[in-house]
């Protein structure tokens, strides 16, 4: 298996925008350990939070729109060329139709990292048809609050991952709502996923390395 990934999401949270998502970026990169560790930024934030030295960064959000007459939408090359090296799509706050999945993936680079975001099974499914990096199963229910999905329903992250490696091995799972913890990290790689998609529990945290650490401390 290939490095576990840890997915911090930034939404826009006053502790992960301008120079709080610089820190929050730097807190990241300082951590020890043998995961992948994603900082997943506003677009506003792209550019000083791709310059932190050892962090991945991703855009929050793209659109399958070229260079031109687009105003208000993420124009993917102007992302890149700002810092991003991968997106989420389609994540419960921003829910698109797959169809825009499919067009954005068309005019990425080859390689750019594209994980699209489901709330169940059958989600996860039809987007496995289509390719995506990764596929990041979310009940919406769950989302921000105090249990983890691999407690409140672990079987949604199996059977997404049956289900998602049915259609296309290819495509890596990840679980997220309610993620905390190392444990819940260690849970979610037995039940089948390689990492974790989350926001709150290191965006609202109140000692961000400690929990950062914790949810490294048993992969």
């Amino acid at each position: 298996m290939e490095a576990p990934l840890i997915v911090v999401n930034f939404k826009t949270y006053s502790t992960a925008m301008a120079e709080s998502a610089e820190e929050l970026g730097k807190n990241m990169s300082s951590i020890q350990s043998n995961a992948r560790m994603v900082a997943v930024a506003s677009a506003f934030d792209l550019s000083s939070v791709s310059s932190i030295n050892g962090l991945e960064v991703w855009s929050q959000h793209l659109d399958p729109v070229g260079q031109g007459s687009h105003t208000g939408w993420l124009e993917p090359q102007t992302a890149i060329a700002r810092g991003a090296s991968g997106t989420i799509i389609n994540h419960a706050e921003h829910k698109v139709p797959i169809e825009h999945v499919m067009s954005l993936m068309e005019m990425l680079p080859d390689g750019f990292p594209v994980c699209a975001c489901a709330a169940d099974v059958d989600e996860a499914r039809a987007l496995a048809e289509i390719g995506p990096t990764f596929i990041a199963v979310e009940p919406p229910e769950l989302i921000g609050g105090d249990i983890s999905v691999t407690t409140a329903d672990p079987s949604i992250v199996s059977d997404t991952v049956a289900a998602v490696k049915e259609v296309n091995p290819k495509v890596r799972v990840l679980c997220g709502a309610g993620v905390k913890n190392g444990q819940d990290v260690a849970t979610a790689i037995d039940l089948g996923a390689e990492g974790v998609l989350l926001a709150s529990g290191v965006t609202k945290a109140n000692d961000v390395i400690a929990v950062l650490n914790d949810l490294v401390s048993q992969i």
